[in-house]
């Protein structure tokens, strides 16, 4: 019993201090996004990627005595949504910050209660709210039954995502939070699209050769967006110095991932078909040799 009340003791103290903690910080977030959807407590997102980390464990045990869903309907007007509106948020990313003067080396949270730093910031909320969209795209890996594309970088990927950026849009949504936000809303607009054409069926196949160049876009953007981010704490550009390095090690964690996909998915398979193609060639050549040999024995046996 002694033992429950230290526990409980402990316990409470460290709830204490970290409810001390966070209203510190709430004391310098964004006032402005304070009423917006599900930007009150982060309590919300963090329950929706349990939700969805939850069904990752649970949903391919649910379908693996049921039939797939074919729904090639609904998986088009899924992903041509999704171009439509990560296409949105780029456009108004970039518009507003061409408008705004935004300087792409170095460009400080505007917090002023205007129409163009609220513009920027409800692009990037809109930006953050497509984050949680997207865990449909694991939702339909699995009650498809294609439980091979979810993988770790997968999964990392969906459920890290919002909650990276339910914090940059609480304290910094502006300034240089637009950076890789524009580019990687750019990118989906290009995987959205390779999603929907390929969805239409195996017919569209050889319209889609542009696959692994989507990968090359989002190598390069993980590049520049590390290198955006360093030369920025080099500078001592005046945005928060924790979101910087926050957004470089991020960067940097998918830039490892995604290089190894690359590696796997592209790299080595044409290495390997490469290697069988010269099996097949080698074993052609001497199987001809050998018939040859064969045929010209038979002919001095015959003569």
């Amino acid at each position: 019993m002694e033992l429950l009340e230290v526990y409980y003791s402990h316990l409470t103290h460290y709830h204490a201090l970290a409810t001390a903690k966070y209203s510190y910080f709430l004391s310098f977030a964004d006032k402005r996004v304070e009423g917006w959807l599900m930007m009150s407590s982060p309590m919300y997102t963090i329950y929706l990627c349990a939700a969805y980390l939850l069904f990752v464990a649970v949903g391919p045990k649910f379908m693996a005595n049921r039939q797939p869903l074919q729904s090639r309907t609904l998986l088009i007007l899924y992903n041509v949504a999704m171009v439509l509106l990560n296409l949105y948020i780029f456009v108004e990313l970039l518009s507003t910050a061409i408008l705004s003067n935004y300087n792409w080396v170095c460009t400080p949270v505007d917090y002023a209660d205007e129409p163009l730093p609220n513009r920027m910031a409800a692009a990037l909320w809109w930006y953050y709210f497509s984050k949680p969209i997207e865990f449909f795209d694991t939702v339909m890996f699995i009650l498809r039954k294609k439980d091979r594309q979810v993988t770790f970088l997968h999964v990392y990927h969906h459920v890290t995502m919002p909650l990276l950026w339910w914090i940059g849009i609480k304290w910094v949504a502006g300034g240089q939070s637009f950076f890789g936000a524009t580019l990687n809303s750019s990118v989906h607009v290009f995987m959205y699209s390779y999603y929907a054409l390929s969805a239409l069926g195996p017919h569209m196949q050889k319209h889609l050769w542009w696959k692994k160049h989507i990968t090359h876009y989002q190598l390069f953007q993980f590049v520049w967006g590390i290198a955006h981010s360093v030369y920025s704490l080099y500078i001592d550009c005046p945005f928060p110095k924790w979101m910087q390095y926050a957004c470089a090690g991020y960067a940097f964690s998918f830039l490892v991932l995604f290089s190894n996909f690359y590696i796997q998915n592209f790299l080595k398979k044409t290495g390997d078909k490469k290697e069988i193609k010269g099996k097949e060639a080698n074993g052609k050549v001497n199987g001809s040799v050998k018939a040859n040999g064969k045929a010209a024995n038979g002919k001095l046996k015959a003569q």
